[in-house]
Order: structure tokens, then sequence, then C-alpha cells
């Protein structure tokens, strides 16, 4: 299968869609792509379990009943592994009731939708699912403490002053911005920033992140360094934090 760059991630969000009713399936999936979406489908619980691990997508949609597996199963599933657990999903249910939606939502579902649905109400909430958990794939200013970062024009900015960045520090501070101070691991930025599959060093990762600090935190002449906002976790990872 043909590897996906981050560059072309970012300019064409990936959604893949599990459904084992073909009208649906065809229905959404079409509106998705007539928004922009780049789609994927899967017609049962374990090919959409197999093609998440494979193709990592941006955002995930899951029918609950499916054949295999349930949609309930798929979402334990990808939360329970360190490459998907970052993963967006949206649950579908003909099932209303109260209980089942909690259940959803507990196993780690982002969003619950009902059916039915309008199509065009499911591409919002993908849309309002990814300004809250990857808001830098809509090109939307990314803002913390005196950092900000504009996805489109890729700046850089801290105090008002422009940082130069490489592409992969451009790309880890994106992720360390869309989820301030949640530790991710060295498996998860290189599965995000380098591409799942692709093997590289994890060492690579602590020289990539060095950069960036170094870049984040220089001042100019005469002036101190700028305070720390990476924290390093022990055996963890690293997180993106107020200065103490």
């Amino acid at each position: 299968m043909e590897q996906i760059t981050i560059e072309s991630r970012l300019m064409t969000i990936r959604v893949l869609i599990a459904d084992d009713e073909p009208n649906q399936l065809e229905l959404v999936s079409f509106n998705l792509s007539q928004a922009g979406f780049s789609v994927t489908r899967a017609a049962d619980g374990q090919q959409a379990l197999d093609l998440a691990e494979e193709l990592q997508p941006d955002i995930v949609i899951l029918d609950w009943m499916m054949p295999k597996l349930s949609g309930i199963e798929v979402c334990r599933t990808l939360r329970s592994m360190p490459e998907t657990r970052l993963i967006p999903i949206i649950m579908l249910s003909a099932r209303g009731e109260e209980g089942d939606r909690t259940l959803g939502l507990d196993v780690g579902a982002d969003d619950y939708v009902s059916k039915p649905f309008s199509p065009r109400e499911l591409v919002s909430r993908v849309r309002a699912v990814l300004r809250r958990s990857r808001p830098a794939l809509l090109n939307e200013v990314l803002e913390f403490e005196d950092l900000k970062l504009f996805p489109a024009s890729k700046i850089v900015e801290r105090g008002g002053e422009r940082i130069n960045l490489g592409p992969k520090e451009f790309r880890i501070l994106a992720l360390l911005l869309e989820r301030p101070g949640q530790v991710f691991s060295r498996v998860q930025l290189l599965d995000n920033v380098w591409g799942h599959g692709v093997y590289i060093e994890d060492r690579t990762v602590d020289v990539h992140l060095s950069r960036l600090r170094k870049a984040l935190n220089k001042a100019g002449p005469g002036q101190s360094d700028r305070p720390d906002l990476i924290r390093t976790v022990r055996g963890s990872g690293y997180s993106l934090t107020s200065p103490s």
C-alpha cells in the first residue's frame, strides 16, 4: 500500500469509516468526500481494526453493531494500543438509550451519533471532534503560554518573535500543542511525526526534542533564556507544560 507522508496528511484529513450497511456506508463516504476528506471504508469490525492499525487515520467512525467485531470492541482495542490510542473516534448507533451512549463514551469514543442522522450533521461532528483533538489538521492557530503555531504558514512564534524550526521539530511541536499536558511516548511521536511502520531509532526523537527545546528557549542577545515548556517524563516521554 502507498505510504502517505505527513505533509499530505496535513493537507488531506484521512477518515476511516466502518459500517456493515452498504447504503449507509456509501452515503456517508460520499458526503465526507464531498466535504474534502479522504475516506477509507471498512465493512466489518475486524477490517476496521486492521485498517486503523495499518493506515493510522486522522479520525475513525465506527458503527456499533458490526460482524466479527463490534464497534465497541474495536474502540476498546484501539484505545488499548499505544500507536492508535490518540486517534479520535466517533461511534454510530441505532441504539439511542442513555446507557448505550454512556458505554460508548466510557470505552473511549470522543462522540456518539444516534441513527438516523443527516450526513451533513456527521460531517459537522467530524470537524468538531477534530477541532477539539487535532486542531492543526484544520489549520487552526495553536496557542500555549507565549507560544503560537500557524499550521497553514508553518510559522512559530514565542513572545511575538519568529522561531525557525526544521520540519520534524515543527510537527513535534504541533502535536504537543494540540494536547498540552498529555505525555507522548517516543513511539507515539515516531508514529505521528515520521509515520507508522517507518523504522527510526528512539534516540532520534530525543535528538529532535533537544533541537526543539534549544530553538524555543533561546532568547535574543543579552537576554536570559526563556523558560522551558517541554517536560521530560522519565521512562514515559514528553509533554508541554507551563513553567514552574
